[in-house]
């Protein structure tokens, strides 16, 4: 057989999403926690009703044992503080508003979560460390010729940028 005659190996190399890399990663962990896809968590924010989409996160789903054809899951709830109350009275319009999105009976009750979740907890601000004297002069040096004040204050910006991380 020639080298020729052989057939072209399949390419590996190629793009993906995010989504399509970390899907065998995190298929495994929802399905744990009852889950059968990521559209309850990834479509939060648009099925929940107000103001529940932003101070409350599905945690898991409990599904009934048993039964063939089980619909009607209980949904697990992580609730910022003091939401734990309106939450626990507003289930039926939570839970309305699920079966909505979807357009059949998935979830019949809402309970909460004794974790607890804050908003905004994954956000973290940027701690940008101040570039030293020497630093701003050597900057403020190369970029001294150039005449448009916007661009000179751009290349100061991306030249302390720089000088800042190489510190590390």
């Amino acid at each position: 057989m020639a080298k020729n005659d052989l057939p072209e190996p399949k390419r590996r190399n190629r793009t993906l999403s995010v989504a399509d890399a970390l899907s065998g990663a995190l298929d495994p962990v929802l399905k744990k926690r009852g889950f059968a896809s990521r559209d309850i968590l990834a479509h939060w924010h648009v099925m929940a009703p107000a103001p529940y989409d932003r101070v409350a996160i599905p945690d898991k789903l409990i599904w009934p044992r048993g039964e063939k054809r089980a619909e009607g899951a209980v949904l697990v709830l992580r609730c910022a503080p003091g939401y734990a109350l309106a939450i626990s009275h507003e289930g039926p319009r939570i839970t309305a508003a699920i079966n909505r999105y979807f357009g059949f009976l998935l979830v019949e009750t809402v309970r909460l979560s004794a974790e607890p979740f804050s908003p905004g907890s994954g956000e973290r601000e940027e701690k940008r460390p101040q570039p030293s004297q020497s630093t701003v002069a050597k900057v403020g040096a190369q970029v001294a010729g150039v005449e448009d004040e916007n661009l000179r204050e751009a290349l100061r910006a991306l030249g302390h940028a720089l000088a800042g991380r190489s510190g590390r």
